[in-house]
């Protein structure tokens, strides 16, 4: 069975309970593993996954976290980002250094080489967004982004 076929009897994406009809929480996962599909593909010859990608946006927009900070950030735990960090030290893209105040924490920062990385990346993911939100107005795109900040606020606070 080729890659876009389906066993027989089961809804493809957009059909059944897996369209319109289905649950929202369902829904969400499913769009959430075609985006993360596109990203690895789009991300693929610079040699960088999502969570790669994700933690130089974050350490982009709030240097000098920790692992713990860019744990909580990127949605990761503490174990994974040990690990992301350790391959971005391992490619160049990221260096430690000791906090000023507590040497014990390790603040982590983009190299020069994470920052051209970064670049060439959030272009493609850029590209991506558009292609995900085409068809949209920017009044609904807004709507959009305002519901799903509004979830992840509800669910930090739940």
């Amino acid at each position: 069975m080729g890659k876009a076929e389906k066993p027989a009897g089961l809804p493809a994406p957009g059909e059944g309970k897996r369209g319109e009809g289905g649950h929202l929480g369902y829904l969400l996962r499913q769009a959430a593993h075609a985006c993360r599909i596109r990203m690895e593909q789009a991300l693929a010859d610079l040699d960088l996954t999502p969570p790669q990608f994700s933690v130089l946006t974050m350490l982009d927009a709030y240097s000098g976290g920790s692992n713990a900070d860019l744990a909580r950030l990127a949605l990761l735990t503490p174990q994974t980002m040990s690990v992301i960090v350790a391959n971005l030290i391992k490619a160049g893209l990221v260096e430690r250094r000791p906090h000023a105040v507590h040497g014990r924490i390790q603040q982590i920062e983009l190299t020069s080489a994470g920052r051209t990385a970064l670049a060439a990346a959030k272009a493609r993911v850029c590209a991506l967004e558009a292609d995900l939100a085409q068809g949209l107005t920017g009044k609904a795109e807004a709507a959009v982004r305002g519901w799903l900040a509004g979830l992840a606020t509800g669910l930090a606070e739940g």
